[in-house]
């Protein structure tokens, strides 16, 4: 889902020169053509998207990869479209997974992986639908995670920092990533099925100073 562009987009082609086959699910037509690819446009936060997942599924799948993601500056005067952040980067997902997980524990196999953020863990008076739907994500998928870890079937998500996309709008982006290298990380966490990921890991060490820069200014009221 979400590979029109991006990390999806870079992780789609990577696959089918791996030689997977692939299905994609995306907003927008993708740039792909290839005979061992199929795209289909619908938006994950509509219930149109529901009922192609299902009826996709009734072929089993050997992977589900959720890219999909959205993130707005916060404008107060229209918190109305906060919803659709969480629609998207939360919501969604947890659609996604109650539709195909049942069908891979039935056949005792399976992968879904899900994109989360480091953001994850820090408050932002910018972006904080992201953030916490990042938080959402996060959390409920190392939980399901654990859950599932003795039934055959993997359930993982990956916390990247910036990758070089067209999400990555802050003037300032350390550590950043290209898509390909993102692309990679997944390819290796279908291999090794790891539950919790976090890339890369000089952005991991630097989100947690700031996280706890922000806790010691509110213990002291700052």
């Amino acid at each position: 889902m979400g590979c029109s562009d991006g990390i999806g987009l870079a992780t789609a082609r990577r696959l089918l020169a791996d030689g997977w086959e692939v299905c994609g699910i995306a907003r927008s037509e993708g740039p792909i053509v290839h005979e061992r690819y199929r795209h289909f446009r619908n938006d994950v936060a509509s219930v149109a998207y529901r009922e192609l997942l299902r009826e996709l599924s009734l072929q089993p799948f050997d992977a589900v990869i959720y890219c999909a993601a959205i993130g707005e500056r916060l404008s107060v005067t229209e918190l109305e479209r906060e919803s659709q952040v969480f629609e998207v980067n939360l919501l969604a997902a947890v659609a996604t997974a109650g539709i195909v997980l049942p069908r891979m524990l039935a056949r005792g196999g399976g992968h879904l992986i899900v994109l989360s953020s480091l953001a994850d863990v820090l408050v932002s008076a910018e972006y904080p639908s992201y953030n916490a739907s990042k938080a959402g994500l996060s959390s409920y998928f190392d939980g399901l995670g654990a859950a599932l870890r003795s039934s055959g079937v993997a359930v993982s998500h990956i916390r990247f920092g910036f990758v070089e996309t067209k999400m990555a709008r802050s003037p300032v982006r350390p550590f950043m990533i290209t898509r390909e290298a993102a692309a990679q990380v997944i390819v290796r966490i279908l291999r090794t099925r790891q539950r919790r990921v976090s890339v890369p890991w000089r952005m991991v060490a630097l989100v947690a100073v700031l996280r706890g820069v922000r806790m010691v200014k509110r213990l002291f009221g700052g």
